[in-house]
């Protein structure tokens, strides 16, 4: 799928910066003593850790369906991208409001600051690389949605995090580089610890909104309004089949899509010639989109006398109402 594909580049690409990024925050801890540089070195060895994980997922997910799991194991994607949530929150969030509490209360000078400049100047440099890489990757399945809305819409667990990921680095040097430089222009070392603690609730609030969003996905969700109409559409082009009763959906994994439909027949109809229409439908919708579908169409005779008397909850689509009226 290219999506998959588009995933796997921005891991890589993150994977890659993030190496390169804590290895040099470390060595400028070292010469420095910033805890605000300490912060941000632990937040890049917990995001290089969290790409390892989705490249996890990702190869996990891959396995062949069995008997336990005849679906498949594609939601490895979705368990894993929680793990990195919680990594993000224990790793990076919890440890930089410890130490920026301790450096609060016992703050220190920032020795050698031009280390600290130079390395931050670097990881800025290989984040927005990263970012950039993300956002070009993303913009195939964005389809010019709102940043915002994609994150949260999304159905692959990779892309949003690597987006929170990088944009969350690139607010934490920020946040280093304020702190840094107070500190050292002021020479008081509380300033470098509240750049730690801006850092640690920023990772925090990140990891928040992540887990809430890999939860809905681990849960179950349905695919989006236009692939509903999309299915309707290539359902209700078979001649046999009057109308779709009702319609559920639930995403397995971002590329696999779980499809049941309650479908209207004739009555009249031989037992052979609805199961022609059915498979017929069947290969109409597999063609109309770009996911691994698993298919189950029930037939049904459509009393439209009942159903156009039920009644329909407000603000109801067509499709909610012929839910309901099941």
């Amino acid at each position: 799928m290219a999506e998959e594909g588009n995933s796997l580049r921005a891991i890589v690409a993150a994977l890659s910066a993030n190496l390169g990024i804590a290895l040099s925050k470390f060595v400028a801890f070292l010469f420095t003593g910033s805890s605000s540089l300490l912060a941000e070195a632990v937040h890049s060895v917990a995001d290089t850790a969290n790409q390892v994980l989705l490249l996890i997922g990702g190869r996990r997910a891959q396995q062949r369906a069995s008997q336990l799991h005849p679906f498949g194991y594609a939601r490895f994607r979705y368990f894993y991208g929680f793990l990195v949530t919680l990594v993000i929150f224990l790793v990076g969030g919890v440890f930089a409001l410890f130490e920026g509490w301790q450096k609060l209360h016992h703050p220190e000078p920032v020795e050698d600051p031009i280390w600290a400049f130079v390395v931050l100047g670097i990881s800025v440099g290989l984040e927005s690389f990263s970012l950039r890489t993300a956002v070009h990757e993303a913009e195939p399945s964005r389809r010019g949605a709102p940043w915002l809305r994609f994150i949260r819409t999304t159905r692959s667990p990779e892309l949003p995090v690597v987006l929170a990921e990088d944009f969350g680095a690139l607010t934490g040097l920020t946040f280093a580089f304020v702190g840094i430089t107070l500190a050292v222009v002021t020479g008081d070392g509380r300033w470098d610890a509240a750049g730690t603690l801006a850092i640690g609730a920023l990772l925090v609030v990140i990891s928040i909104t992540l887990s809430q969003r890999m939860r809905s996905l681990l849960i179950g969700e349905s695919a989006d309004n236009g692939t509903l109409l999309a299915i309707e559409a290539a359902i209700e082009r078979e001649p046999l089949i009057e109308r779709v009763i009702h319609l559920r959906t639930m995403h397995l994994g971002p590329d696999q899509l779980l499809i049941a439909a309650k479908v209207a027949v004739r009555a009249s109809e031989t037992m052979a010639h609805v199961a022609q229409a059915i498979n017929r439908a069947e290969k109409q919708v597999r063609d109309a989109l770009s996911y691994e579908c698993f298919i189950f169409l029930e037939p049904d005779v459509f009393d439209a006398k009942l159903f156009e008397t039920a009644e329909r909850p407000p603000g109801s689509s067509a499709t909610e109402h012929r839910e309901a009226w099941e």
